[in-house]
């Protein structure tokens, strides 16, 4: 893969994600994942809003350890809760049955794009998809 992440993120890394989505799917109730057995087959095996759920207090557990970084605080305590985002959020791609490949390819999309750009082009997208 050539991607900006290369510079910054070894590719061996990379497959860290491909490896943790690959154990989720493997965890998915249609995959014989065992609630009783796994952390991943229990969440997912309480459907979507469980998930998403999740996936929300660990996005606030990110922005407390962040601030709380700004006053002093561990930033490994940051890297930990990204680390517990981003697990959740991979769980997430697999229960909505997408992949962190499709994630790659849209970031990839938007590498040279300034935010401002993409941003009006999607609103311009989202009319066209409504007919607007």
């Amino acid at each position: 893969m050539n991607s900006p992440l290369n510079a910054i993120v070894p590719a061996e890394q990379l497959n860290t994600l491909v490896r943790l989505a690959q154990m989720i799917q493997n965890r998915l109730p249609q995959n014989g994942g065992d609630p009783e057995k796994s952390y991943v087959a229990r969440l997912l095996s309480k459907g979507g809003d469980a998930v998403l759920k999740k996936v929300g207090e660990e996005s606030t557990e990110v922005v407390m350890a962040a601030k709380d970084l700004s006053h002093g605080g561990d930033s490994q305590s940051v890297v930990n809760e990204m680390a517990d985002l981003w697990f959740h959020c991979l769980i997430a791609l697999a229960h909505y049955g997408l992949t962190p490949q499709q994630v790659f390819d849209e970031l990839e999309r938007r590498v040279g794009m300034s935010g401002l750009e993409e941003k009006a082009l999607r609103k311009v997208r989202d009319r066209e998809k409504n007919g607007d």
